[in-house]
């Protein structure tokens, strides 16, 4: 039996965002999902996701701290259905799919970010 009281699960990520409105937008645009939600603190948006949650956060944001690689990837059951949704959106994308299983894209703010089949 472990003693530490750490859980081995990852609780949320942070997205550095510029603009916390047009964030929300964006990526509740391209995972189809209400962007409806509370901004909370003027800076904090909670992406209703399933499973290990997104906060976008506009406090944090600096050229600095844009991710360079992808820090987490979205699951797909269909990378080649999810890269096509990404270029009907006009999301940057930065690869092609490697390895008929990944590819990476950059959100409004630079983040490079990653979709990848399960």
């Amino acid at each position: 039996m472990k003693s530490t009281p750490i859980l081995n699960q990852i609780g949320t990520t942070f997205i550095p965002v510029s603009d916390i409105e047009r964030a929300r937008d964006w990526y509740c645009d391209i995972l189809e999902l209400p962007s409806d939600g509370e901004i909370l603190f003027g800076h904090l948006y909670i992406i209703p996701m399933d499973g290990t949650g997104i906060v976008l956060d506009s406090k944090i944001f600096s050229e600095e701290n844009i991710y360079k690689a992808p820090p987490f990837h979205l699951n797909t059951n269909n990378i080649q259905q999810a890269f096509q949704h990404m270029k009907r959106k006009n999301v940057e994308i930065t690869t092609k799919i490697e390895n008929n299983h990944w590819f990476n894209f950059r959100d409004l703010d630079g983040n490079h970010l990653m979709i990848c089949q399960c």
